[in-house]
């Protein structure tokens, strides 16, 4: 797959929201079709959360995906994304961790997130905070950092993207081809929870790793090898 230049807009309730709103009123957009905010007023993560980004500080965007993958294959998408974050901040001098299901993680701090919905094909959104201060971050319910508090460096966002897109091209093309399995040693060597006890939801157990789908696999205490979903770990 390939994406398009992004179609920038200086604010946006939401670039998922909003990308998501046009798929439904019929409008006739490209495979790779890229949605960029400069600032977003009503931004969403999973489970409805908010993740807004002001004028400059962060990057938000959404990506359309024509994909005709399975329901399995689909979830792990967010794995592929997350791993082409990695590469992005890699190339940048950041030694990043993936977090099951899609966050990515420096230094154990939430950097990006990301959410993909089905609406006539796929919306990808990635959120990354790239110009974002310590008070910033400090203000957050959860730890989180930014390139500019990593590196001591601003950066700017519309190249960022320029940048990003490179990688996440590289990872969701490999996930086209070959689903999570083209992504498992990638996503088991970069994962922060392999190996840790942790809680997800009612289930807690130590991360044995993960299935051909991309699923959580959970020993529990009782011995018990259970395959988890859906969930946040912690």
């Amino acid at each position: 797959m390939r994406f398009q230049d992004p179609q920038w807009h200086d604010e946006l309730p939401s670039t998922n929201t909003t990308l998501v709103e046009w798929l439904r009123e019929g409008r006739d957009l490209p495979d790779g079709f890229v949605l960029a905010a400069r600032s977003q007023t009503a931004g969403r993560g999973r489970y409805e959360r908010q993740w807004l980004a002001r004028p400059g500080r962060n990057l938000t965007f959404s990506a359309l995906l024509q994909t005709a993958a399975a329901p399995l294959q689909f979830l792990s998408l967010p794995q592929a994304a997350a791993l082409g974050v990695v590469a992005y901040l890699e190339e940048n001098g950041l030694a990043a961790q993936t977090k099951w299901p899609n966050d990515v993680l420096v230094g154990g701090r939430k950097i990006c997130g990301i959410l993909a919905e089905r609406c006539k094909g796929v919306v990808l959104g990635i959120g990354l905070n790239v110009n974002m201060d310590a008070d910033e971050a400090a203000s957050i319910g959860q730890p989180a950092t930014s390139l500019r508090i990593e590196t001591g460096t601003e950066r700017d966002v519309e190249r960022a993207l320029d940048e990003l897109l490179v990688h996440l091209q590289v990872w969701v093309g490999r996930w086209e081809k070959g689903g999570f399995a083209a992504l498992s040693a990638a996503w088991e060597s970069h994962c922060a929870n392999l190996g840790q006890y942790v809680a997800v939801g009612e289930y807690t157990g130590v991360v044995l790793g993960f299935g051909s789908s991309g699923q959580l696999l959970l020993r529990e205490d009782d011995g018990t090898r259970r395959e988890v979903w859906t969930g946040d770990v912690a």
